[in-house]
């Protein structure tokens, strides 16, 4: 199975059982999706037949299980049927249920990797965008839950689990391929410890619960239909739970996850951040520039032939744009090439704001020399008023300079100038010059 390209189900698979809370019978089917649709469930014994997202900001409980939401309409225990799909490489599905909750059968997740590879998963041509983790995200609570994510070149889950006065503490680690989900993690079954369930049983509830369907621990005694399928089943199944989880993110991640004690809360509160971080690091990258052709366009050949600054000190690398003879728009590759960086802020690179001056005057530069009036003159930096720095200027922007002449009396210019970055205002200064002969 090639990463590079998304992934979705060959065909529809279905599977019949009991779902744990209400005990009833119910159907789930896997149905193939477009590329880019992410995981979406369907209630299809309901009105319309309405959709919910698998999104973390459709998480309404996550006592015991994961809970989504949209309106009036749910779905529980979703974290089991989620990882397998993530597991198993699956990056597109529909999943339908005529219940509110897929079945619970042993309370693992292979009857779901069972399901998916009865029908195959097949390449779709869309790529696959996946997420490698930089800086570590780290999330604790204060209950001694920890779960740190740190860059890692695979995805990796580590998960230590600790029972009630530290019984049944368990570690488990694995990088999570379809190979190794499906053996490692897959067959790992939900485990409750019996002082937490009795006082639901006795209410009724958890109806479709049995030691058929989960492992029950009963002070150190752990009573099970059959024998534990791995010494570490408990921190295995925990990997599994926190798999499912963090797919509300949206976001497959290359990363190393490391977790004490995680549960659907925590994870859940993981998935939301990083789905947070995400943003904010695509906030950072510049959008898609659409140069404009045409006379008033100048390169940087253009450019050398207005300006005498050379490397280093050159700061512009093109005119992208000019508004009649007096407002134009110039634009800065800010790359950690640059010179500069070895030295400003070593370990945190950041554009010098004096260099976001000087290509500012540059840019003002080029504007008033374009004049005839002005051609062949050289522009002196005299002044700068109302300097204003917003915020950094980081590796890998995109800084568009704006330049606006205010005036011009005879052999000085004056220009209001602006820095942008992804639309957004970084610095500004109004501007003087002497235009002087060579």
């Amino acid at each position: 199975m090639s990463a590079a390209v998304q992934h979705t189900l060959a065909g529809s698979a279905t599977l019949e059982g009991t779902s744990l809370h209400t005990g009833g019978k119910v159907t789930l089917t896997l149905k193939p999706a477009p590329e880019g649709h992410g995981y979406k469930f369907r209630r299809i014994d309901l009105p319309d037949q309405p959709f919910i997202s698998a999104d973390v900001e459709k998480v309404q409980t996550v006592e015991r299980a994961t809970t989504l939401a949209e309106g009036s309409v749910k779905v529980h225990t979703v974290e089991h049927v989620l990882s397998a799909l993530v597991g198993l490489g699956v990056d597109n599905a529909l999943i339908e249920m005529d219940a509110n909750e897929p079945p619970i059968g042993d309370g693992s997740s292979r009857p779901f990797v069972e399901l998916i590879k009865s029908v195959g998963i097949v390449p779709q041509t869309a790529t696959r965008k996946t997420w490698e983790i930089r800086e570590p995200i780290h999330q604790e609570m204060g209950d001694g839950t920890i779960i740190t994510i740190v860059p890692c070149k695979t995805f990796r889950v580590s998960v230590t689990n600790v029972g009630p006065d530290g019984r049944f503490t368990q570690y488990f680690s694995t990088d999570v391929t379809p190979e190794t989900y499906e053996k490692e993690i897959a067959p790992a079954r939900t485990f409750v410890y019996y002082e937490d369930v009795k006082p639901l049983l006795d209410k009724g509830l958890i109806k479709g619960g049995s030691l058929e369907s989960a492992v029950v621990i009963r002070g150190n005694e752990v009573m099970s239909k059959e024998p534990m399928r791995f010494t570490n089943e408990f921190a295995r199944h925990k990997a599994l739970d926190l798999i499912g989880d963090l797919a509300l993110s949206g976001k497959r991640i290359l990363g190393h996850v490391i977790a004490v004690k995680p549960g659907h809360g925590p994870n859940t509160k993981m998935a939301a951040a990083l789905k947070t971080e995400y943003a904010r690091m695509r906030s950072m990258v510049p959008a898609a520039v659409s140069i404009p052709k045409g006379e008033g366009v100048l390169d940087i050949n253009d450019v050398l032939k207005i300006l005498p600054h050379r490397y280093p000190f050159l700061m512009v690398d093109r005119i992208v744009d000019f508004e009649g003879e007096n407002k134009c728009t110039g634009v800065k590759n800010v790359t950690i090439n640059e010179p500069y960086f070895i030295g400003h802020f070593p370990g945190h690179p950041i554009m010098p704001g004096v260099l976001q001056l000087e290509a500012m005057a540059q840019v003002s530069s080029v504007l008033m020399l374009r004049k005839p009036e002005n051609v062949g003159k050289l522009g002196y930096f005299m002044s700068a008023d109302s300097v204003k720095w917003r915020r950094p200027v980081l590796p890998g922007d995109t800084l568009f300079i704006e330049a606006d002449i205010i005036k011009i009396r005879g052999s000085i210019g004056q220009t209001r100038c602006r820095c942008l970055v992804n639309g957004e205002v970084v610095s500004e200064a109004e501007l003087k010059f002497a235009l002087l002969d060579r």
